[in-house]
């Protein structure tokens, strides 16, 4: 098995696993349809096809919060494009400065494809609407060893650096406690192995058809965990050993 990364960044982000009429919610975090399709787009597989869909929906899939963001609200006003009538007034839910990395496990075949397709996208990749493009490219890197968690721990904390900053130890404590912030611990929200079946949640965001007369999802089990990662913004504090002392009175 291969793992595919991806890092999802952006002004705003919005990713919706359920809507109630003009009530448009996101999620916390990036669902695996809207990432299965953003996929499916840069690989130029049409909506309706429902046949190439299946092996991008059976990717196993993760994902690593890496910059929550700030929730915020917008309303959102529409015209008729014939009549000019308007339309009801929408309110709509966004993710601001969030920056997440997800993974979907699967052959590497299939993933190296996705993964050129993303380099060279047929249809421009959004981070769950059309209003909500990437900032920085959406590819990261294929890896050809290792499972899901294990990549998701290993990836390189993608966090803008004023955030990384943010922990990266503090100046004004004790010796005793002394220590170098040199970590951090980030949630991650996976999809469940077979043993964890009982303690996971559900969330209605497994693709089964994109198609606009009909789309169709189903519910997915998913487990929420953590993996701590070295940040590259830590302040970089002396060693301090005891019996340095002892050594140099020898001398």
């Amino acid at each position: 098995m291969s793992v595919l990364t991806l890092r999802l960044a952006g002004p705003l982000q919005s990713w919706g696993a359920s809507a109630r009429f003009a009530r448009r919610t996101t999620e916390s975090a990036p669902t695996k349809s809207g990432v299965i399709g953003m996929l499916a787009a840069a690989a130029g597989i049409e909506r309706d096809d429902d046949e190439r869909l299946k092996p991008l929906a059976a990717l196993r899939f993760g994902v690593r919060i890496d910059q929550p963001g700030t929730r915020v609200r917008d309303f959102h006003t529409a015209h008729h494009g014939v009549t000019g009538k308007s339309m009801p007034l929408s309110e709509r839910f966004y993710l601001a400065d969030a920056v997440f990395v997800a993974a979907l496990e699967g052959d590497h075949p299939l993933l190296a494809e996705l993964h050129a397709a993303l380099r060279a996208p047929v249809y421009a990749p959004f981070l769950g609407r059309r209003s909500c493009p990437p900032s920085l490219p959406v590819e990261l890197h294929l890896h050809d060893h290792g499972g899901l968690q294990d990549v998701l721990r290993e990836e390189p904390w993608q966090a803008s650096p004023w955030y990384r900053k943010q922990y990266r130890g503090q100046d004004d404590i004790e010796l005793t406690v002394l220590r170098e912030a040199d970590e951090h611990e980030l949630t991650v929200l996976r999809e469940a192995d077979e043993h964890e079946q009982n303690a996971a949640d559900t969330l209605r965001d497994q693709p089964l058809s994109f198609a606009a007369e009909h789309r169709r999802h189903t519910l997915r089990t998913q487990v929420t965990c953590s993996v701590r990662i070295p940040n590259p913004s830590a302040r970089q504090l002396p060693r301090h050993d005891p019996f340095d002392a002892l050594d140099e009175e020898s001398a």
